[in-house]
């Protein structure tokens, strides 16, 4: 079930996000899918595959091209899935509550899912398509959120001008 709200949200999201430009409604849609998406199928499935002890991160990091992301993941992070997973856990969380907020939030936001992303890459397989295409999706929201800021700004901009 989470996989298919992964599609489908990041395909709301990145279907969202090529419109955010031109459209301050598609800017909030894209907003939504996004803070959803990592609130209740990142965050919340991940606390609950962490509580269940289900064996689910035991593969996560074998498609990885590199040795060291392999290693790494055997050696430190199944070990210690509680610390790691947690931290995981409250990342996806707070990365969705900024998106959410909208204004500066949602760009800090935008900006810590962008590195989460690019971090992604690491692992390869799937990932290797996922991040990409969301990277894209990211960037194209965080420049449409900048800009809105600007739009809002102007008015009382040229306001303070012309007094």
């Amino acid at each position: 079930m989470e996989k298919v709200m992964w599609l489908v949200l990041g395909g709301v999201t990145f279907v969202a996000a090529l419109q955010a430009g031109h459209s301050r409604r598609a800017m909030y849609v894209g907003r939504w899918a996004l803070g959803v998406l990592f609130i209740a199928f990142g965050a919340v499935v991940n606390a609950i595959y962490l509580a269940a002890q289900v064996g689910y991160y035991e593969d996560f990091a074998k498609t990885s091209p590199f040795l060291f992301v392999r290693d790494t993941w055997e050696s430190l992070v199944l070990p210690n899935q509680g610390v790691f997973i947690s931290a995981l856990i409250i990342a996806e969380a707070a990365a969705g509550v900024l998106v959410l907020r909208g204004g500066s939030w949602t760009q800090a936001g935008l900006i810590a899912l962008i590195g989460f992303h690019v971090g992604q890459l690491a692992f390869g397989g799937v990932l290797w398509v996922w991040a990409p295409l969301m990277l894209v999706a990211l960037v194209l929201l965080l420049r449409a959120e900048r800009q809105a800021a600007l739009d809002d700004e102007e008015p009382s901009s040229l306001q303070h001008a012309s007094t």
